[in-house]
């Protein structure tokens, strides 16, 4: 079972939390055991999981992102997006989550987050669930 999906980012960092979506989607797969793939086919977004019950993490997750890879820089990419492609890869595009008993195996506070870095733009992701 595989579906695309489409996200619209407001700001040139957005970190978007699509827990739900993927709830709704393994709901719609009806599988009890397995695994879920979730993967963003793009090399300026992202995927992570983290807390989902303070949204002064995903603030602090945010500001030091920027701080660490600034938007501008000693950056030989001319794009000029260069900290996006970056920070891309310190989130990582893809993640992998065990499903057991219908649900998703995700701990009591993890949501799982789309992460822009060259936005705002519209994108995807795709959820692939497969049956274990």
């Amino acid at each position: 079972m595989f579906k695309t999906f489409s996200i619209r980012t407001n700001y040139r960092t957005d970190l978007i939390e699509i827990t739900d979506t993927v709830y709704g989607f393994l709901k719609e797969c009806k599988v009890q055991e397995g695994i879920c793939v979730v993967y963003v086919p793009h090399t300026t977004a992202g995927l992570f999981i983290n807390e989902n019950a303070d949204p002064d993490v995903v603030f602090d997750v945010k500001n030091f992102l920027e701080r660490l890879v600034p938007w501008v820089g000693d950056y030989r990419h001319t794009e000029g997006n260069a900290s996006a492609h970056i920070k891309s890869i310190l989130t990582g595009n893809s993640l992998t989550i065990p499903i057991q008993n219908g649900r998703l195996s995700l701990g009591r506070w993890q949501g799982i987050f789309f992460a822009e870095f060259d936005g705002p733009r519209e994108r995807k992701f795709y959820i692939k669930v497969l049956k274990g």
